[in-house]
């Protein structure tokens, strides 16, 4: 069995890309309601600050800062992930042996992509990374046309203009298959 070590710095700000287990799914922004409450009764618990989110049909990046002290990153995803699951359920016959096995709706990929953001250029660059994947994935024209997205929250405040556009060729990984 495979160890993974996952960056851990209390309080630290970190960039994440978690997927579906069937790419090409539809099944996050069909569920949207689904995802909001899961999010949402897993933070009431275990509080965090939303720098940027973005969820797509089969995927979803986010950029989160923990509590001071706190490192506790992999839980909240597992709240959220099987809370979600409770309340879509696993469609009739996709659930592999091994999900039956553990018990797993099958819906998610069993692990998630992780960064730590290490300074500011790094954090402007997955928080436009995480507005500009709609553009990129060919879902919409400019940005914030995509409801489900934080991009959204900034254009209202008057923070990030109406018609911006991401970079679509920043450098780095970001959990993306190529």
């Amino acid at each position: 069995m495979s160890a993974y070590l996952r960056a851990r710095a209390p309080g630290g700000t970190f960039f994440f890309t978690v997927c579906l287990a069937r790419p090409g799914s539809g099944l996050l922004v069909s569920h949207i309601d689904a995802l909001r409450r899961a999010y949402v009764r897993t933070v009431a618990t275990m509080p965090l600050r939303c720098d940027a989110m973005v969820v797509l049909p089969d995927h979803l990046h986010a950029v989160w800062t923990l509590p001071p002290g706190d490192t506790d990153y992999s839980e909240r995803w597992r709240r959220i992930k099987h809370r979600f699951s409770r309340y879509v359920g696993a469609p009739p016959g996709t659930r592999a042996h091994s999900h039956l096995l553990k018990r797993e709706a099958g819906l998610w990929q069993r692990r998630f992509w992780e960064h730590r953001i290490r300074d500011a250029a790094d954090y402007r660059a997955h928080i436009a990374y995480c507005w500009a994947d709609p553009q990129r994935h060919g879902l919409v024209e400019l940005p914030g046309d995509w409801p489900f997205s934080s991009l959204g929250r900034e254009i209202r405040a008057g923070r990030v203009a109406p018609d911006w556009r991401g970079p679509t060729d920043l450098p780095g990984r970001f959990g993306e298959a190529a």
